[in-house]
């Protein structure tokens, strides 16, 4: 599979191309600067400014999977999809985060008291992308949430999936490796499971 990966370079993108190349895939890495991008096999390095619809749709080209890396509090979805669509890409996987997560029917985590004010601009930003998503027909788009504590760590392969729930493990923790998100985004790249519908991943 040819992947697009836009944020190629940030802390979650960089460990999706790893894993993606671990499997054998082919990736066409997007930064806004691409020469921040190592040359190595098996990897495109361009360059688009993700509020350039023409550039970004330009740099998507030839791709079968796009995966969004970039941060919500500066990309909105009306910023990827027609990209997407005029880059003739049916299938999207967007890193996503844990605010808009249920920890109660009907109650997300950012509308909790405890839920950091600095987090919430870019949690509501989210939110929204993925509201925008559900609305969306032509693209077979998957949503992929967090766990609370979303770090760096191991790649352990050792997690679960969940839906709309925040997953908390039974120490109290709710959290994710980026390298196990990883794994977790690829697997639904290679065997769909999660089409158009948001998913979780945790410990």
């Amino acid at each position: 599979m040819n992947i697009a990966i836009i944020g190629a370079t940030g802390n979650v993108g960089s460990r999706i191309l790893e894993e993606a190349l671990r499997r054998g895939h082919s990736v066409i890495a997007i930064a806004r600067d691409a020469s921040k991008i190592a040359a190595r096999a098996n990897v495109t390095a361009r360059s688009a400014d993700v509020h350039d619809t023409a550039a970004l749709a330009a740099a998507l080209q030839g791709a079968d999977a796009v995966v969004s890396s970039g941060r919500f509090a500066n990309f909105k979805a009306a910023d990827l999809l027609p990209a997407v669509k005029q880059a003739g890409v049916k299938r999207l996987a967007v890193v996503g985060g844990a605010g808009s997560l249920e920890i109660a029917p009907g109650k997300a985590l950012i509308d909790t008291p405890e839920f950091p004010a600095e987090y919430k601009p870019e949690a509501s930003a989210g939110r929204d992308f993925l509201n925008d998503l559900r609305n969306e027909k032509d693209i077979a788009w998957t949503f992929l949430s967090p766990s609370a504590l979303f770090v760096p760590g191991e790649r352990t392969g050792k997690f679960r999936l969940g839906q709309n729930q925040l997953l908390v493990a039974a120490d109290g923790k709710s959290s994710i490796s980026y390298e196990d998100f990883a794994i977790a985004l690829l697997d639904e790249l290679e065997q769909p499971k999660h089409v158009r519908a948001r998913f979780t991943v945790g410990y």
